[in-house]
């Protein structure tokens, strides 16, 4: 008897920290059972409407309906909303003929808990963060299986529901540069360093705020640059729109000499700056440490990578930053600084001292690889498998 072909509607979106996730299980349940059928609903607005098809699934969109979080219009009209995107999501599930509806938070994901809970399709959650959004705490109450990315996310299932720290499911890229690292770091660092031009034997720190930078992050090390350079190469990454002010500055501090651009042949510095890297994972395989705020996606892949990273969470929200980072720091794998705290002086007083310590550098990146997890996706498919069957 041949094998039921099973439908998969995943749900997710809005930011590369939720789509990422999402296509690295897609990638997964193809790859374990390549007849499943797989497709995602999302909005038309977050990053998923260009990914989700660029990595081959069929996208069905629907619109925002962020809940109400004070009395105001929107929160009039959100009953209406509510139910309009609920029926159409209704219609995709009938549509598709799912199986099992698998969620990673974000705007598109309460409706269609919703929707599947009243249609008795089996949900699946992955929550990311080590605090949990609000979708995924209203999917918990009626999912099936919740993984997580941390221990303690604040989710109540319900009775009965399996709740475990899977880790989070890896960008390919990154995925692939785990496996290589760890059957020849050295050889994958050579490699790497020959590809951006840097000098594979001297220590690297990588300085990282995301795609739209860190203003604290870009002054506190530019400024401490001169000290910084005497002891390692940097790789700066200072965001869309700040290039400049981190240029001036490294010149300013160390010296025009000092400067140099990512690939950039006609300049011989230390200081390699540029406002973006597509393939960060040949930065990741170079680095000694990394310098970053501490996203959920960022404090996962860093501690599946086995790097030693200084943690400046961003200092707004529900602090859900310093949660993300606070259990690899407390197992041994980094350091966290507040970021009223991270200054110049800072860097100068800490940072070299740590990058002429190869033995704790060392001790802080085993940690990080211990606290890890790599087979995120491969454990989310199985499950989602399973459910679905």
């Amino acid at each position: 008897m041949s094998k039921k072909t099973v439908n998969v509607v995943l749900a997710g979106g809005g930011t590369a920290g939720h789509v990422n996730p999402l296509l690295s299980v897609a990638d997964a349940i193809r790859r374990i059972d390549p007849n499943a059928n797989v497709s995602v609903i999302g909005t038309a607005v977050g990053l998923e409407h260009d990914l989700v098809p660029q990595a081959g699934y069929e996208l069905d969109a629907i619109d925002k309906v962020p809940f109400p979080r004070r009395p105001n219009l929107d929160a009039l009209r959100f009953p209406m909303r509510w139910k309009r995107e609920g029926d159409k999501v209704r219609a995709i599930l009938e549509a598709r003929h799912a199986d099992v509806v698998v969620g990673f938070g974000g705007y598109a994901s309460a409706p269609v808990y919703a929707a599947a809970h009243r249609m008795g399709i089996p949900i699946v959650i992955h929550e990311q963060n080590a605090r949990a959004g609000m979708a995924n705490k209203l999917g918990a109450r009626w999912a099936s299986y919740i993984g997580t990315a941390y221990a303690g996310t604040g989710l109540k299932p319900a009775a009965g529901a399996v709740i475990e720290r899977v880790g989070l499911p890896l960008r390919p890229a990154i995925a692939s540069l785990c496996a290589r690292l760890e059957t020849d770091r050295v050889a994958v660092r050579d490699e790497a360093a020959a590809r951006l031009g840097i000098d594979p034997k001297r220590p690297l720190v990588l300085v990282t705020g995301g795609s739209l930078g860190a203003l604290s992050l870009n002054r506190a090390v530019s400024e401490a640059s001169a000290d910084l350079l005497k002891s390692a190469q940097i790789i700066h990454l200072t965001g869309r729109g700040k290039i400049d002010e981190v240029r001036a500055t490294v010149a300013r501090e160390a010296g025009e000499a000092a400067l140099s651009g990512l690939f950039d042949e006609s300049t011989g510095g230390d200081y390699h700056v540029a406002e973006y890297l597509e393939r960060i994972d040949l930065a990741f395989a170079c680095s000694a440490l990394v310098i970053c705020r501490a996203g959920a996606g960022s404090v996962s892949e860093l501690a599946a990578l086995g790097l030693p990273a200084v943690y400046v969470p961003l200092p707004i929200g529900n602090g859900e930053q310093r949660f993300n980072a606070q259990p690899v720091v407390e197992a041994g794998g980094g350091l966290m600084v507040a970021d009223r705290d991270f200054t110049a002086d800072w860097v100068r007083e800490h940072v070299p001292g740590l990058l002429d310590d190869p033995i704790r550098l060392r001790q802080f990146g085993e940690k990080a690889w211990g606290y890890g997890i790599r087979d995120a996706a491969d454990k989310m498919a199985r499950k989602v498998l399973e459910l679905a069957r």
